[in-house]
């Protein structure tokens, strides 16, 4: 059966016998009861009252004169109120409460409503009811300067309680009155050149509101260069549709020599003009300037509470620390909260209530894991096309999330160029490379010298080409025909040969895969020849060698531009890899720089020995993860978003850096290009590829020249009766697939003295 529970009072009935008395314990027990310690004291209160009447009334009477010349009956008034609310705190135990309510760290609350109570008490003063301190705060004379000093009071006082609701209402006050009384914008005058006579349409000149641009069919470039038609979305500015529009309005279509002194006089005949080696170098106006986007902070304010919100109801806690807004996404960094173990105590009161308090025992950091498995779900919650999570960022201890804007901004050429970023770099190479800007916005640059060879990869349309653009642009701006010399090979036909008639190109742009393959050869040639030529000079590198030489002394830094390396790794697998490695490692002292492209960056065309060769690699939107493994070593390149976006891996960084790069329209290298052909004196001096290539030999196998160390394997073959692939791997120290084709070539001349 379930026991009773047994009171007090039942208790002490049940301990006295009966025909006994109770004892003195109970009694006190009785009286320390609260309601009977309470009416112990009132009595006791009223006792002393009605003994000491008299004193305390005269004591009453002085201290209510004095009072009342001081504070007034307002303030006397305000001072009896704040008594009975503090009393019935006390009375009622709730004072502790109070105080624990309103901590120390409002203390902006209590300054206020101190403030509030000044006003109160200069209102009291001004209908004679707040003494010599009301009086002091309004004055003595009640003038205007005492409402003046109540209604500042009131202010300050509302200020100090809400301060972001007053600094927006001022903002929004500041705001109306700038709108209603903003100057209108002055009209536009006349320039210079409106009130000249109107000059015959150039390439640069744009189509007003009432002009309409010609129709955007298809552009057909002067026949020097010798490109194929390109067609074209929209109209262009560059110079090739001015000559369109010439042909459509009637006129006699001009040359390529007209059209360039028509640059010339634009941009050439500044007195500000650069000269080095009598030619002059292009001056900054020759790029767009694109206006750059500014995104508003309420956006990304929301974003972060989303991504608290959502990382909370994960359970993960998390605070963003850093918004980095981009031109193409924002970076939020998240520093990593802690996870907290608590234990319940139970405590008595001493009223006797049981009231439970939680005391923590351990916390620890969140793992970073527990936030980038979660890259869906917050994907999901900003309904974000996909995000990427970089933990941690590199240097600093938060973990950033790089979310797409809703709306991207260009970044232009000109705008990464001008910054400090650049110009730190151009101050001690020539070789300067504007890539574009980071997730937070800042200008990223590098050095070729440095690099010193560049893999770029990425898929169809995602900014390889305009990277490669951008890429021979800032080496035009600052190098002369003397001091850079350019090979490209494009075999797709379209994409570089709108540089076909620059002074730089050691030959023109070459579209076969044939002469391609000699170019290659000849590349390999002159390298030994330039490291033979420092030898003799007794230089370490290109830079040593130079040093004191000017003009046609100099030797020339050779750049190697390939747009679509998978074309010819098809062509020629093992020839390519082996020239392409052999370059990437011996090359950088003579000047020689590789810059190489490829769509299709799978393990057939991007080998390991490329990859080892070419530490600095960039990659745009990939297909696959594995795509981006192969160019990266790491994933997240296919989570990117085009049309320019970018990881760039440097070579002294452990993770690659996101980046948006720099776009540059044809007309800007319309622009350059026909700049440096209207100086040009004499025609480019063009490598003959063909002589430079070997001969075809008639031990030649599947289109692969006669192996040097062919002789040695014949005085093997000779020596013994016998001899296999592997034999002549361990004799000759080489690797399999080069003792496999001497062992074929070996093979086809016995068949042939056989038959002969």
């Amino acid at each position: 059966m379930a026991k009773k529970k047994v009171g007090t009072r039942e208790k002490t009935k049940a301990r006295v016998k009966p025909g006994e008395k109770p004892s003195l314990s109970g009694l006190f027990r009785f009286l320390a009861l609260p309601l009977m310690r309470r009416l112990i004291l009132l009595t006791l209160i009223l006792a002393v009252l009605f003994w000491q009447w008299e004193a305390l009334a005269s004591w009453a009477d002085e201290v209510t004169e004095s009072t009342l010349g001081l504070f007034g009956w307002g303030g006397l008034i305000l001072i009896t109120v704040a008594v009975i609310i503090v009393i019935g705190l006390v009375f009622r135990q709730r004072l502790s409460a109070f105080i624990q309510r309103w901590k120390l760290y409002q203390w902006n609350k209590w300054l206020g409503a101190t403030a509030f109570l000044f006003a109160v008490w200069g209102i009291l003063a001004l209908f004679d009811l707040g003494g010599s301190f009301g009086l002091a705060i309004i004055g003595d004379d009640q003038s205007l300067i005492g409402i003046l000093w109540i209604l500042g009071l009131a202010t300050l006082g509302f200020i100090i309680v809400a301060p972001r609701v007053s600094f927006s209402a001022v903002k929004k006050s500041v705001s109306w009155v700038y709108k209603r009384f903003k100057m209108p914008r002055p009209p536009t005058r006349p320039g210079i050149e409106e009130l000249q006579p109107p000059l015959p349409p150039t390439a640069y000149s744009r189509p007003t509101t009432t002009e309409k641009a010609p129709p955007a069919e298809k552009i057909t470039p002067p026949s020097v260069l010798m490109p194929p038609e390109i067609p074209v979305k929209e109209p262009q500015t560059g110079l090739a549709t001015a000559a369109k529009a010439q042909q459509e309005a009637g006129q006699p279509p001009r040359d390529l020599r007209q059209v360039a002194q028509e640059v010339w006089r634009k941009y050439g005949e500044s007195p500000s003009l650069v000269i080095v080696d009598g030619w002059g170098l292009p001056p900054i106006d020759i790029l767009d300037q694109s206006p750059e986007v500014e995104f508003g902070q309420a956006d990304n304010f929301q974003r972060a509470k989303l991504i608290e919100d959502a990382l909370a109801s994960y359970g993960v806690d998390a605070k963003v620390v850093q918004i980095n807004a981009g031109p193409t996404v924002t970076q939020f960094g998240i520093e990593p909260g802690w996870d907290r173990k608590l234990k319940d105590i139970k405590e008595r009161d001493k009223d006797g209530n049981t009231r439970v308090r939680q005391e923590e025992i351990s916390r620890t950091r969140v793992k970073v894991d527990r936030i980038t498995s979660l890259a869906n779900d917050l994907a999901l919650a900003l309904a974000a096309p996909s995000i990427r999570i970089e933990a941690p960022v590199p240097g600093k201890p938060i973990v950033g999330i790089e979310v797409p804007n809703t709306i991207s901004s260009v970044v232009s050429l000109r705008g990464v160029i001008e910054t400090s970023a650049f110009q730190k770099i151009m101050a001690r190479s020539k070789l300067a490379l504007a890539l574009g800007k980071g997730a937070g916005g800042e200008a990223v640059a590098a050095d070729l010298v440095k690099m010193p060879h560049l893999l770029i990869a990425g898929a169809t349309g995602s900014g390889k080409t305009v990277c490669l653009n951008a890429v021979i642009c800032c080496l035009l701006l600052y190098s002369v025909p003397s001091e850079l010399k350019f090979i490209m090979i494009d075999p797709k036909r379209v994409e570089l040969t709108l540089f076909n008639s620059l002074p730089h190109l050691a030959t023109p742009v070459i579209v076969d895969t044939q002469k391609a393959l000699g170019a290659l050869r000849w590349l390999n040639q002159e390298m030994d020849k330039r490291y033979r030529q420092l030898a003799t000079a007794g230089a370490r590198n290109i830079e040593a060698y130079n040093k004191g030489k000017q003009g046609e002394e100099r030797m020339p830094h050779l750049i190697l531009v390939i747009d679509e390396l998978a074309d010819l790794m098809m062509t020629g697998f093992d020839e390519v890899e082996h020239i392409l490695c052999r370059l990437a490692q011996l090359a950088r002292a003579t000047g020689i720089h590789l810059v190489v492209a490829t769509q299709r960056p799978s393990v057939d065309v991007v080998t390991g020995l490329i990859k080892a060769n070419f530490p600095t690699r960039i990659s745009f939107a990939v297909t696959s993860q594995v795509d981006s493994r192969t160019i990266l070593d790491i994933g997240g390149a296919e989570k990117l978003l085009g049309r320019g976006d970018m990881l760039y891996m440097p070579t002294e960084a452990a993770k690659p850096k996101r980046l948006q790069g720099c776009f540059v329209s044809d007309g800007e290298v319309e622009r350059l290009v026909y700049f440096w052909n209207s100086q040009k004196g004499e025609e480019a001096v063009s490598l003959k590829v063909d002589e430079f290539a070997p001969p075809v030999t008639a031990g030649r196998r599947g289109g692969y020249p006669e192996d040097p160390l062919l002789e040695a394997a014949k005085q093997l073959a000779e020596e013994h009766t016998q001899i296999s692939t592997s034999y002549l791997q361990r004799k000759l120290h080489i690797g399999y697939p080069r003792a496999a084709r001497i062992m074929e070539q070996l093979e086809e001349e016995s068949d042939k003295g056989a038959e002969g």
